[in-house]
């Protein structure tokens, strides 16, 4: 794989990438960059933390070395649990990006408490304390701290470690959805001023929630790796896809983001008195088509809740979920 091959599939479905000539520039001068995401340990791996394992696959096939962060004092710091509880779960999340694709070879698992504990880690963020005002801090936790109104000065902290984190880990690409993106930005501006390299950022888009709503647990507007096949398809014929609309529509996002990278097409199976069956190849075209009415609202729904139980299906298997 040539370099324009790696840098098309490294930005196929980015949000953006900052910036893409140094990325260019990574991969002509580096034969084994490092990529890493980092998680906060979660009790449920849906769709939308599969839109960051998805782009770490691409990065191991254009031949990245891929490190995965279960941050687990993070977590804690962003009052997820306890540290048994956090680690409990990390542990499951661990076993899950696996049965999902990730390649265990060419990974690397780190918990955060096995370095963000040491006396240079702590000096560290003491140091990117004294550069960062608590303005730029909180600004930067505002897409992902459970406390908006009212932060705990622990979810100050958490911005400054996930910067020193990209640093300690010697990573080239922190990859992250786009509201990881001021975190990022911080990382990128203030690493150099306390002599580490500043990293290239890639981000993912964030899915709507199968109510064309913000993604959240509490409403349970998501799917799981663990929900079982009868339930994925319950969930996607019930799901917000206006007919013609792309924007915002949980149900093209799937097919956008999760079937077509992962199986290369969608076969949509109908009626010949509508039209008969259809294959798409290319994003573009599928988009065409609902945009026109030409492709129904609910033969989408049925081919995307088939394809997606396809797609979880091994991993339900490799975490004996019984289903």
């Amino acid at each position: 794989m040539d370099i324009t091959e790696k840098l098309k599939l490294i930005t196929r479905n980015a949000e953006e990438v900052v910036t893409e000539e140094e990325l260019k520039q990574l991969l002509e001068t580096k034969e084994k960059p490092k990529a890493y995401v980092g998680y906060e340990p979660s009790g449920e791996i849906h769709l939308g933390h599969m839109m960051t394992v998805q782009k770490l696959m691409d990065l191991q096939e254009a031949g990245f070395e891929v490190i995965v962060l279960l941050a687990d004092i993070h977590a804690y710091l962003n009052e997820k649990g306890s540290f048994e509880e956090v680690a409990e779960i990390a542990s499951y999340n661990k076993k899950v990006f696996i049965a999902l694709g990730l390649d265990e070879s060419k990974a690397k698992f780190v918990l955060g408490s096995e370095y963000q504990l040491s006396r240079d880690y702590i000096l560290d963020v003491l140091k990117m304390a004294r550069i960062t005002t608590l303005n730029r801090a909180r600004r930067s936790m505002d897409e992902v701290s459970r406390r908006k109104e009212d932060p705990m000065v622990s979810q100050m902290i958490y911005p400054l470690m996930q910067a020193l984190d990209i640093a300690h880990l010697g990573v080239d690409l922190a990859v992250g959805g786009i509201d990881q993106r001021k975190i990022h930005m911080l990382a990128r501006e203030n690493l150099p001023r306390l002599g580490y390299n500043s990293p290239v950022c890639l981000h993912t888009p964030i899915l709507v929630g199968l109510d064309g709503q913000k993604m959240s647990s509490s409403k349970g507007n998501y799917i799981s790796v663990r929900d079982p096949p009868e339930e994925v398809e319950r969930k996607i014929r019930k799901a917000y896809c206006p007919a013609g609309v792309i924007e915002d529509n949980p149900v093209i996002d799937i097919a956008k983001y999760h079937i077509l990278p992962r199986f290369g097409k969608l076969v949509v199976e109908r009626d010949a008195k509508f039209g008969g069956d259809v294959e798409y190849t290319s994003f573009e075209k599928l988009a065409e088509d609902f945009k026109s009415g030409s492709l129904h609202p609910l033969d989408l729904k049925i081919s995307v809740a088939k394809y997606l139980n396809m797609l979880l299906e091994d991993a339900r298997k490799r975490l004996g979920v019984s289903l």
